[in-house]
């Protein structure tokens, strides 16, 4: 096998986004556009997912300092008092 032999197959990534390429002519434009719009928001999605997560992180770890707090204190004994 040659070098122009070797060449002329072509990737195997190309050959894949030939075929699908070929498959996406078949689809309606409704269709591709459908196809379009859920790929964006699929994409966008993850964002909103993650911030949510960052701020549900955060109001958790407060919630926690918190409730250490509370606790602490409210279960503190009175030092201050005289006993006779």
């Amino acid at each position: 096998m040659g070098k122009k032999d070797a060449i002329s197959t072509g990737l195997p990534v190309d050959q894949y986004r030939k075929q699908i390429g070929k498959q996406d002519y078949k689809k309606t434009k409704p269709a591709l556009k459908a196809t379009r719009l859920k790929a964006e928001a699929k994409k966008y999605s993850s964002g909103f997912k993650d911030a949510f997560l960052v701020i549900a992180a955060i109001l958790l770890f407060v919630l926690c300092v918190y409730a250490f707090f509370y606790l602490n204190l409210s279960t503190e004994i009175n030092l201050d008092v005289d006993v006779d």
